[in-house]
């Protein structure tokens, strides 16, 4: 695959997997389980298990086994024919995906930001008007 192809390939496949990584980590459909896995990441007494529940919890760690499943299934790789490729491509991956993610949180929290300011104002002017 030519380089362009391979960056546009980068591009693109990074979406889904912050998508996925996004949805599980911080979205209300997996509030119960992802409250279950911050409970046991924080009380189970195996080192191992606290680990293993922290992954569900934290977009980053998340995104990285969503990136594993994305190239076994694309069968992506980036620069390099051979199993290097696949290395290259994992963290390339990551990488823009978190990149997309703290994009996207930045624009949530703007968001909330300015519903807060209009809450305040609106309160405002009902007080000031009675």
């Amino acid at each position: 695959m030519a380089i362009y192809m391979q960056v546009i390939w980068l591009f693109i496949l990074a979406i889904p997997i912050a998508c996925i990584a996004w949805t599980i980590t911080h979205e209300e459909i997996f509030k119960e389980p992802r409250e279950f896995c911050v409970r046991c990441s924080k009380q189970s007494g195996s080192l191992l298990k606290r680990k293993f529940f922290y992954l569900f919890t934290c977009e980053y760690c998340f995104s990285h086994y969503v990136t594993v499943a994305m190239i076994f299934f694309s069968g992506y790789k980036l620069l390099l024919a051979d199993w290097r490729g696949y290395v290259i491509a994992g963290f390339s991956l990551v990488w823009i995906a978190n990149i997309y993610m703290s994009f996207f949180s930045r624009i949530r929290m703007d968001i909330k930001k300015e519903k807060v300011e209009i809450a305040v104002k609106e309160e405002q002017l009902t007080n000031g008007s009675t």
